[in-house]
């Protein structure tokens, strides 16, 4: 018989235990009420694909014994089940194929639930996203899967993520992925497709208050407190006017925007369109691109991530972290300077993780040795605290093997370190008929508190800089504010 060879009988086994896989995952895609986005590849590609690989290895086993020039004499096999011998062959062979293809079977969905586990996507490549896992880690998305916002329902956004993950997987093995690994800000589902899922937009309105905590690079590391009253507003009219932040969430009003680069930092047009349907053009004064050029450029539908855009790989710079650690007790405030000398050493240049940790215990020890020798001796255990709190926050927040920090992902909410509101509010984007694109900071948030604060009008708190820098609406915070110690 031609198929009785090597090659075709193991075509054979490749193309049932395919088609059980097929069934399995057709079945789980079909009864699931909310099937994984993993599912459709394996059911409608990968177990399709195995099932011609076998057919295609049953015809070239056929192929091979035709070259042989061996005529058959019987087409069948002839099998006697009268004969004990060959009763029990069939019976052994019909029972492991039973179990082998339930095995196989079971053994291809627990490979499907691998892939949509958050240990595949961030650990399974230690090096390479050991940055995105840690930040994820400790993010407030911890315990929401990768695949729910990387991976797609549909056809187009699941072609898309997998070619993109196989070109992942080539750059991994051979050592050719970039680093830092770039933000997907340009294949991001929209936040209706994801964010959505859990947040309501139309039930985000009203304000919050928020407490600013900040520790002074002096001695004593002088605490300064700013309680900001946050404008969030709303963008549904069901619960009052569009106003304040969330009047950029697109229910009431359609954003849409042309950036320049590629991070989409630099906005040099804004498309609005209202309620009543009037259409507003702003165009930045100090844009390079000419009009011809901007009605060219691909336009993006301004949504929930063009400002919380790191909702869950956060990198905190140095200063910001190290008030946290401060408010939390973590870091001695006792101990002078320990603010300055803290964001000093996170903020050193490292070559790799290992030499950081040795040159943050170091730089620690040095300077409270020579500038505070009793206090070296005294406050022995504060100091080996705080060096051991410090190599945590710079492995959270620095990996020098990927060359990425807090500065290598800018994050759009609010506009402290990088400019983020600022991209479009920054009265340069003016439009035919006069009307700019504001920068009063009343229009978001107000100041309620401030312990450094002088009073204005009617002794509304009015915000005082620690350093005179003139007029604070003709300056953006991040000219200065990088993170680190000083401008």
């Amino acid at each position: 018989m031609l198929l009785r060879n090597p090659v075709s009988l193991a075509g054979i086994a490749l193309s049932i235990v395919s088609l059980a896989n097929i069934f399995l995952f057709v079945l789980i895609d079909l009864i699931a009420s909310k099937p994984g986005p993993y599912i459709g590849i394996l059911a409608y590609m990968v177990s399709p694909a195995f099932f011609v690989l076998g057919l295609l290895l049953i015809l070239a086993g056929l192929l091979l014994e035709r070259r042989k020039k061996v005529t058959p004499t019987e087409f069948y096999p002839v099998i006697d089940l009268n004969d004990r011998t060959q009763r029990s062959a069939v019976i052994s062979f019909s029972t492991f194929l039973i179990v082998f293809v339930i095995v196989s079977s079971a053994g291809s969905y627990k490979a499907y639930e691998f892939t949509e586990s958050v240990a595949f996507c961030g650990q399974l490549c230690h090096t390479v996203m050991n940055p995105e896992f840690t930040a994820y880690s400790l993010s407030p998305h911890a315990r929401v899967g990768c695949v729910d916002c990387h991976v797609g329902q549909g056809a187009t956004w699941f072609v898309k993520s997998k070619l993109s993950g196989t070109r992942q997987v080539f750059a991994a093995a051979f050592n050719t992925f970039p680093r830092p690994i770039p933000t997907p800000v340009h294949n991001l589902r929209p936040a209706q497709d994801t964010c959505e899922q859990c947040h309501w937009p139309k039930k985000f309105y009203g304000g919050q208050l928020k407490v600013f905590t900040h520790y002074a690079n002096d001695e004593k590391n002088t605490l300064r407190q700013v309680r900001m009253l946050i404008k969030t507003g709303g963008g549904d009219p069901a619960t009052g006017a569009p106003e304040g932040i969330h009047w950029h969430m697109n229910i009431g009003n359609k954003i849409e925007y042309v950036a320049s680069d590629e991070k989409r930092q630099v906005i040099p047009y804004v498309h609005v369109q209202d309620l009543q349907g009037r259409v507003t053009e702003y165009f930045a004064k100090d844009s390079t691109l000419t009009k011809d050029q901007i009605a060219k450029a691909p336009r993006h539908h301004m949504d929930c991530v063009d400002c919380h855009n790191r909702p869950t790989h956060i990198y905190v710079p140095p200063d910001q972290s190290v008030d946290q650690a401060l408010a939390a007790r973590r870091l001695d405030i006792s101990l002078p300077f320990i603010k300055q000398e803290a964001v000093t050493v996170l903020t050193g240049t490292y070559a790799t993780t290992d030499a950081a940790l040795q040159g943050i215990a170091k730089g620690i020890d040095n300077f409270y040795e020579s500038k505070y020798p009793g206090i070296a001796k005294t406050k022995q255990l504060e100091i080996r605290n705080a060096v051991a709190e410090l190599q945590q926050i710079f492995q959270h927040t620095t990996f020098p093997e990927m060359k990425l920090n807090w500065q290598t992902h800018p994050n759009n909410l609010g506009h402290y370190y990088f400019n983020g509101c600022f991209r479009c509010h920054d009265g340069q984007h003016v439009s035919s008929d006069g009307r700019v694109i504001g920068r009063d900071c009343n229009q978001c948030h107000t100041v309620m508190a401030d312990s450094q604060s002088t009073s204005g009008v009617a002794g509304t708190p009015m915000f005082h800089h620690p350093v005179d820098i003139g007029d604070l609406t003709q300056v953006n915070c991040a000219d200065c504010h990088t993170g680190g110690v000083g401008p």
